[in-house]
């Protein structure tokens, strides 16, 4: 699991939304742990020859049941990212990641650049569908960390449970929502693709962007380091109405 922490999207832009694990486990400081999943109570779950409780215990961290459930739908979802974030805020690092299906989302693209350079993910409403996220527990110092680090959001509750896989049905947890409306692809949401090609297709499509961005992915995250040139590329996500929506 060490690769998980070989880089992550705030140094590398381009690799947005990072290193997304494979299966539920537990970011644990400087590791990710898998979580064996065994019957409906994740708290029992087994993690490295012991139940997760009693690794939260034994670490001196809070039971799942004293934690906020958040969907990560984009970086978050990231083991590196999510250290990066919290030890960034003097919070430690110890996090249970359960995937979940999660009915009525998935992930889409903002209409605004980050100012670490990357096109971030936002939410965009997918009645019937289903999409399989991570759903991270937090405890009180960790989300009230997260939610600093997410200015450009609103965060909120979903309106239908969610189910873990396997396990039992949660009750709606939290979601990142969008302030700038996300992008649309042909009067549709688009949906979140890896970096490099979502902001070449963007360069492709808005003539305007690439004047000002540069004709290349790497052109563009040099660029939008410029505060103001980051400005001017999300007024332009924002403005092209046939392509931008706020998100519901």
């Amino acid at each position: 699991m060490l690769e998980l922490f070989d880089d992550d999207p705030i140094s590398r832009p381009l690799t947005y939304p990072g290193r997304i694990p494979a299966a539920s486990g537990v970011l644990a400081d400087d590791a990710y742990m898998p979580l064996q999943p065994q019957g409906d109570d994740p708290g029992e779950w087994g993690v490295a020859g012991e139940p997760l409780s009693a690794l939260l215990a034994h670490r001196g961290c809070l039971p799942l049941t004293a934690r906020h459930r958040v969907v990560a739908v984009g970086s978050n979802a990231a083991p590196s990212q999510l250290r990066r974030k919290f030890l960034g805020h003097g919070v430690r690092p110890v996090v249970p990641m359960t995937l979940a299906d999660v009915p009525g989302i998935a992930p889409g693209v903002s209409a605004h650049v980050s100012r670490w350079g990357y096109v971030p993910a936002a939410p965009i409403d997918t009645p019937g569908e289903t999409s399989r996220l991570f759903v991270l527990w937090l405890d009180e110092r960790q989300l009230a960390a997260l939610d600093l680090t997410e200015p450009n959001y609103t965060r909120r509750t979903l309106t239908h449970p969610v189910r873990l896989e396997p396990g039992p049905h949660l009750p709606p947890p939290f979601v990142y929502a969008g302030k700038h409306g996300c992008v649309l692809d042909e009067g549709r949401p688009r949906r979140l693709t890896p970096q490099r090609a979502l902001i070449q297709s963007l360069l492709d499509e808005i003539p305007r962007l690439r004047q000002v961005c540069g004709d290349t992915p790497d052109d563009f995250v040099a660029g939008v380091r410029d505060e103001s040139v980051r400005a001017t590329a999300s007024r332009l996500l924002q403005a092209e109405r046939s392509r931008a929506r706020a998100a519901g």
